[in-house]
């Protein structure tokens, strides 16, 4: 992990020092009792540097998390899991799971204890991404049924539920949505996970005349940025710098320029810009919003990002086991770090329990909210 001391740009963000790291390590490295115990340090160590990008996966470590899973997905709200919807929705009926139920405990143990337990080996530069990915720390195992403790309308249930191996799901992340459509008061909305390069402007040619252009970017984006960026400024901007390592001398970085976006000249576009930000927003969509934030007329509105948008560097650990961390260091025009922090939002929302049972989508409601008041 030498590379990780010469290397990694954001040493000085980590919640403990390389040295207390090491410290608090290395016993467990040396009286690993076996080759399981020796896998979970090597990912506690990979954690430890608080990095979105930093992650290790290994047959003993999903074998110690389980392979066994419940059919719905879940978001931790107030020490809860709260139930948003399904892998497979035919399973989760058969034990009567429903969105909205909030567990509280798992075969007798409460949530938030097993949260707390695991998180050392989930990866997340922040809480809010180490509670997105929590998603197979919390409930899997490695038997096929597992009692929960929940609350539904007010009352505390408990039952025993059916747990699955995952490829049982035949699980997609593609649902037949619309990449772009016009929203009651002629408002824009921008489903930017599914907007390709080649739409860009078919998709600004449809929505010229809105009041206003939402952009939504908590799920992804491909590279549209400097193709809209030039619909939405009026001139050419900064938005972001960038510190690569300095080969010559390890351990040091070099400041450096990033690229511009947005053209000087007439604005094209002049209805109001809004961005949707949340904790899947990592990486690449991070770093698009930045660009677009540079525009002339953008708020956005969300929760905390994953708080990792550099490149990505690989490297072996030990053994032929390898991990990744984030290469470079990527920051706003005045300096500001978006790793940990992750971008800079105007209006924070967060999802509710009460929006989750009501399957509203909170966030662009208080978008559409926003732009109409």
């Amino acid at each position: 992990m030498e590379y990780y001391r010469i290397f990694f740009p954001y040493k000085y963000q980590s919640d403990l020092g390389w040295d207390d790291v090491l410290g608090k390590m290395m016993p467990k490295f040396l009286h690993a009792k076996n080759e399981e115990d020796f896998h979970l340090a090597m990912l506690e160590l990979i954690e430890s540097i608080d990095d979105s990008y930093a992650s290790f996966y290994s047959d003993l470590t999903n074998f110690y998390f389980g392979n066994y899973w419940i059919p719905a997905r879940f978001k931790l709200i107030d020490s809860k899991a709260i139930i948003a919807g399904f892998y497979k929705k035919a399973f989760a009926d058969l034990d009567d799971l429903k969105i909205g139920d909030a567990i509280t405990k798992i075969d007798g143990k409460d949530v938030q204890e097993i949260f707390l337990e695991r998180k050392k080996y989930i990866n997340g530069s922040n809480l809010s991404r180490k509670k997105l990915m929590a998603y197979r720390s919390i409930f899997n195992g490695s038997t096929n049924t597992v009692e929960i403790e929940f609350i539904r309308d007010g009352e505390l249930v408990s039952k025993t539920i059916s747990r699955y191996y995952f490829n049982d799901f035949m699980y997609s992340l593609d649902e037949p949505t619309e990449t772009f459509k016009i929203l009651d008061d002629n408002i824009g909305y921008v489903d930017m996970a599914k907007l390709e390069i080649k739409g860009v402007s078919k998709m600004m040619k449809n929505l010229k005349d809105t009041k206003a252009i939402i952009f939504d970017l908590r799920i992804g984006s491909e590279w549209t940025l400097h193709l809209i960026s030039n619909y939405i400024n009026s001139q050419e901007k900064d938005f972001f710098r960038v510190i690569y390592p300095d080969l010559s001398y390890p351990g040091k970085f070099i400041w450096r320029d990033g690229y511009t976006c947005g053209k000087n000249g007439e604005l094209k576009y002049k209805g109001n810009v809004v961005l949707l930000v949340g904790e899947i927003s990592h990486s690449r969509t991070e770093f698009i919003a930045m660009c677009l934030q540079a525009g002339d007329n953008v708020t956005t509105i969300g929760s905390h990002t994953s708080g990792a948008d550099g490149s990505v560097s690989r490297f072996e650990i030990i053994g032929g086991y390898k991990t990744m961390i984030t290469g470079v260091g990527i920051f706003y025009p005045d300096k500001t770090e978006t790793q940990r922090k992750g971008i800079k939002i105007d209006i924070v929302y967060k999802p509710t329990i009460d929006g989750i049972v009501t399957e509203k989508d909170e966030v662009l409601e208080r978008a559409l909210d926003y732009i109409n008041n």
